[in-house]
This record gives C-alpha cells, structure tokens and sequence, in this order.
C-alpha cells in the first residue's frame, strides 16, 4: 500500500491518539507532582503537631496515594479509556479485599485509633486484653507488653479497643490502699498511731493529698482498718511492700493482735 495513502488514511487518528496520550501524561505528571507536594506538606504539619511517627508516615502516604489516584481517572479518560469499567472493577477488587482482610482491617483501625488518641504510650504499664505488662511498641496491627518477669506479649490491636485499658503510668501519684484488720480487744486508737506514724516516717508517701487512717468495716473476726497514703506512680510498689513489713513488725512490738478468720462453734446436748 502506498506510504502516502497510510498517512492520509491512519496519519490524524495517530496524531490524535498522540495528543492524547500527550495530554494523559501531562496530567499523570502534574498529579505525581502535586501528590508529592501536599504529602510533604501533610508530614510537616503533623511533625510539628508532634503526631506519633508511625502514623505520620501511614497518613503522608496515604495522601500521596489518594491524590495519585484521583489525578489517574481523569488520565485514563483523557486518553479514551472507559473509566467506568475500570472504576467498577477497582470497586469490585476492593469489597474482595476487604472481606478477605476483614480481621486485619479491625486490627488496623484500633491501630490508627491507639496512635492518634494515646490511651497509653511506649513505657506506661498498662492492662489491656488481659494482659498485664509494659508497653513496648505499638504498631498498626499490634501492641507488644513486655509482663514483670520478661515475656513478651503480642496483642491485636482490636482486642485491646474493644475492652477497657487501664493506664498504671500516665498520671504522676498514685494511692495506696492498705486494708488491716486488728482483733476486737486491740487499742483501736493506739493501732491508728502507729499507722499514722509509719506513713509520716516514710519519705516516698506524699504530703498532698493526706494520707487517710479510718476504721472501715467491723468484720466478724477484726475490725478492719484503712491506710491511703498517696506516692509517685514509680514508688507505688516499693512503698507498698515496706509499709505492709512495717505494719506487722510495729503491731508485734506493741502488742496489737492481727487476728485469724475466727468461727464459734455451739453444741447443743440432746436429752
């Protein structure tokens, strides 16, 4: 076939074709561009709001990938491609997807909702799921405890949203609550000194708020007496244990008895 009747045959639809796929490019272009912009932009932005950089690097990316996507469309069409079908299969795939992925989705979403709202952070002692133990990473499918004698615990993100968390470390004080019982015959207020002493002697137990010395229930063996001191969070367990030592050994100095669970027992002779 001649060159020239080519030319005049396929030579405009080529040209056409070139323009847009021309004009697609252009458009891919500009969108890879502007997605890298606003994705730096959305970075520095949560780096100076302090955001946790985990999910920082996720939302950046995140950003960068819908803007992609949105500049992708327009391409296709601008190039003659049917989006429609494309869009729709997109849809299809993703429904797919996130069926398939359904557990991890949920994992996931407690993830983003754990770095973003910080009910706990890396170090506090927390107990989550169960589970008891300090913090040591938290990711966006999981969070890792480290337990008091070493191991090491991986828990989904989802088990630990969908029940409550109860955060040992984030306030700076906490209140210790020591219940002792003393017999019926003890000196009441005698043992009330002695607790009352003990808490004052101790550097570690704070001033602000007082401790609280009360008598708070008469049990059927003991009369059962509070001590609330309060201590920063990092004391609590030291002072805890010294305080619990220190009770027993004024008591059995003073002579204030620490009875036994007590039960009387009654015979009756049948004539």
């Amino acid at each position: 076939m001649d060159p020239q009747v080519l030319i005049e045959q396929y030579g405009p639809a080529a040209i056409d074709m070139g323009i847009r796929a021309a004009g697609a490019l252009a458009i891919i272009v500009v969108g890879y561009w502007l997605a890298k912009l606003l994705s730096g932009f959305t970075k520095s932005a949560l780096e100076k709001k302090q955001f946790d950089a985990t999910l920082n690097a996720f939302i950046s990316k995140l950003v960068f990938f819908i803007i992609l996507a949105v500049a992708l469309i327009p391409a296709l069409a601008h190039a003659g491609i049917q989006t429609a079908s494309v869009i729709a299969a997109l849809g299809a795939a993703g429904l797919a997807i996130g069926l398939a992925l359904q557990g991890s989705l949920a994992n996931f979403a407690a993830g983003v909702l754990l770095i973003a709202f910080r009910p706990c952070r890396v170090g506090d002692w927390v107990d989550a799921a169960g589970c008891s133990g300090t913090v040591e990473a938290i990711s966006l499918f999981s969070t890792i405890l480290v337990t008091g004698d070493f191991k090491r615990i991986v828990i989904p993100n989802a088990q630990i949203m969908s029940g409550a968390i109860t955060n040992y470390s984030v306030k700076p004080r906490r209140r210790i609550d020591l219940v002792v019982g003393i017999s019926y015959d003890a000196d009441m207020r005698q043992a009330k000194e002695i607790l009352q002493r003990l808490v004052s002697e101790d550097p570690r137990v704070l001033s602000d708020p007082a401790p609280t010395i009360a008598v708070s229930a008469l049990g059927a063996s003991s009369v059962d007496l509070i001590c609330r001191p309060w201590v920063k969070t990092a004391d609590y367990w030291p002072t805890r244990w010294q305080l619990t030592e220190n009770i027993k050994n004024a008591f059995d100095a003073a002579g204030v008895g620490i009875p036994y669970p007590q039960m009387d027992v009654h015979f009756h002779k049948d004539n």
